[in-house]
């Protein structure tokens, strides 16, 4: 009589899928590793007993180096930078993600040589599970750190002057075109751009759709007045191109930070908006809402760039290969143009 077939093993997605946990999680609860809550543990220990589930041992050996844990590094100078709206919404956002995958979140800040450093050490000993990096400028160096990284990194928003594998980035060239096009199909043809750092790609790329528009239309675009995405950045900003260009009609300000401080120097000088100047921002923060007059901007969904970079990192963590991702924007108009 011939021998019945050899019962197939079950596997760790199945496992997972019972127990209604992620893989990491699973994995984790399985291998006896930190920094899973007890009723997930237990969940995962039910779903493995009634299934029979018996772990790999190289499997085990693996998990059991896993920290819990995923860092948020943050390339700038100044300690308040997670203060900032923009990056409070992403810590919101990318929080949100991990806690689904029960990974802690940990932030980073390459501030100076030795923040660098330290991020460096991070990325080469596996002191966590990922690393997610943002706000990286021309030449950083820790894009050359993260291509050499011993674990998965992911970008939140591209680095200048190359593209990484894992990225996820909002249509930063987009949302500045129509908010340009909105200023231009206003009647406005004088129209001058703030932009941001010019050594960030945000900076750049919406001073690419910024000079797109305006090109497209036959108008003459304005040369960039950079500012560093703050209000008085963009106040001073103003102040120099009413000085250069008096005769301006209309403005589009990289962030909503700088459209606020742009907004401030031209009620100094006498100019009304939008009657005389039009201005429109970028982001849709909580500023442009109590700005005077509301500012009319590009929403970018800030949140979704933390929860979704932290979403394709622990994906990345499971084993698996995600695609980069490109978020949407949208124009919000308020009273400023």
């Amino acid at each position: 009589m011939a021998q019945d077939a050899p019962r197939r093993q079950p596997t760790l997605d199945e496992v997972t899928e019972l127990a209604g946990v992620s893989r990491s999680v699973a994995s984790r609860a399985l291998n006896n590793a930190p920094h899973v809550s007890r009723a997930k543990r237990e969940a995962v220990e039910r779903a493995a007993r009634q299934l029979g589930y018996v772990p790999n041992p190289t499997a085990r050996a693996l998990a059991t180096r896993q920290t819990g844990a995923a860092a948020l590094v943050v390339s700038g100078e100044d300690p308040s930078i997670f203060a900032d709206p923009f990056f409070a919404q992403v810590i919101v956002g990318a929080s949100a993600a991990l806690e689904e995958a029960d990974l802690h979140l940990m932030l980073c800040l390459a501030a100076s040589d030795r923040g660098r450093r330290r991020v460096g050490e991070l990325l080469r000993s596996k002191g966590a599970d990922g690393v997610m990096l943002m706000a990286l400028r021309v030449d950083d160096p820790l894009t050359r750190m993260a291509e050499e990284a011993v674990m998965p990194v992911v970008f939140g928003g591209r680095p200048v002057g190359s593209t990484p594998r894992w990225y996820v980035d909002v249509d930063n060239i987009g949302g500045a075109r129509e908010a340009t096009e909105y200023l231009v199909a206003r009647g406005r043809t004088r129209v001058a751009a703030i932009c941001g750092r010019l050594d960030t790609q945000a900076g750049r790329a919406r001073y690419r759709g910024y000079r797109d528009a305006m090109l497209a239309a036959g108008l003459e675009p304005f040369p960039p007045q950079e500012g560093d995405f703050t209000e008085p950045s963009g106040a001073a900003a103003m102040a120099a191109l009413l000085a250069n260009h008096p005769d301006l009609d209309g403005v589009f300000a990289a962030n909503d930070n700088m459209g606020a401080g742009a907004l401030r120097r031209l009620r100094e000088a006498g100019r009304l908006i939008p009657a005389d100047v039009a201005v429109v921002g970028f982001d849709d923060l909580a500023v442009a809402q109590i700005a005077d007059p509301p500012l009319t901007t590009v929403h970018q969904p800030i949140a979704a760039l933390g929860r979704e970079t932290a979403r394709m990192l622990v994906a990345l963590v499971n084993g698996q290969d995600p695609t980069p991702l490109i978020l949407p924007t949208r124009l919000v108009t308020r009273l400023s143009a």
